[in-house]
């Protein structure tokens, strides 16, 4: 279970990261007369696919007892 929190935490960093990324290309690409690239759309490429990445990860160990329910019922 341990690991599976520093893995969560391990694809929050890598999805934060990516979108700084994006932004960074955002801002800086296409300045002083240089032509624009793809780095800001592959950096948001990746940011989906981390998401996406994490939310399979979490639904695997969902279903393999990894992680637990908090008990919390849904409307209280």
């Amino acid at each position: 279970m341990k690991g599976m929190k520093y893995l969560v935490a391990l694809a929050f960093v890598a999805i934060l990261a990516s979108l700084g990324s994006a932004l960074y290309f955002m801002m800086r690409d296409g300045q002083d007369g240089k032509p624009k690239t793809s780095n800001m759309a592959r950096a948001l490429a990746f940011r989906v696919g981390f998401s996406i990445l994490l939310f399979a990860c979490i639904l695997l160990a969902w279903k393999f007892g990894l992680l637990q329910p908090t008990g919390i019922r849904a409307g209280q």
